[in-house]
């Protein structure tokens, strides 16, 4: 796994989790449980924002607004809600928060997911920025979400940077 390097600020990390029967009680967290697990391997210094929501638009909104408007996490990364399901969300509730897209990121995630996993082509999740936050959204099953999460660190450090300004040039 790549290691982050050089990390010259705590990084603030939000991990939501959108799933009705998560957000009910019914069954455990175990996408989320799977990015904390390999971000914090990863990235120790890392400070995490979880919550849980059900499959709802305006849920999923208003937490990722508040986390980039008001708490100003340095990166979100979203697991569940990205399916074909009528109740799947989660890229319709991003879209409507995010200021751009960044498709390289989108793209990478569905190509490394349908190396393993034919039915990965499914998954519509999206990737974007609001202000100097990034927002990943991941699958909700916990292999997804872990696939997803060791690809993501490999930019992270660099995606955050340019965020906040730090290019090195």
């Amino acid at each position: 796994m790549t290691s982050l390097t050089n990390l010259q600020w705590r990084m603030r990390v939000g991990v939501l989790t959108i799933s009705d029967r998560v957000s009910r009680g019914e069954m455990p967290d175990r996408g989320g449980a799977a990015i904390v697990a390999i971000l914090t391997e990863v990235v120790p210094e890392a400070a995490f924002t979880m919550e849980t929501v059900p499959d709802e638009r305006d849920y999923i909104g208003e937490v990722l607004k508040r986390w980039c408007d008001e708490d100003h996490l340095d990166a979100i990364i979203t697991t569940g809600g990205t399916g074909l399901a009528l109740r799947d969300v989660t890229p319709e509730a991003t879209l409507e928060v995010i200021d751009k897209r960044v498709p390289g990121i989108e793209e990478a995630l569905r190509a490394k997911g349908s190396a393993t996993v034919a039915t990965s082509i499914l998954s519509r999740g999206v990737c974007g920025v609001r202000g100097e936050t990034l927002v990943v959204n991941l699958p909700g099953s916990p292999n997804g979400a872990r696939e997803g999460t060791e690809l993501l660190v490999r930019v992270l450090e660099h995606a955050v940077d340019l965020l906040h300004g730090r290019t090195g040039h």
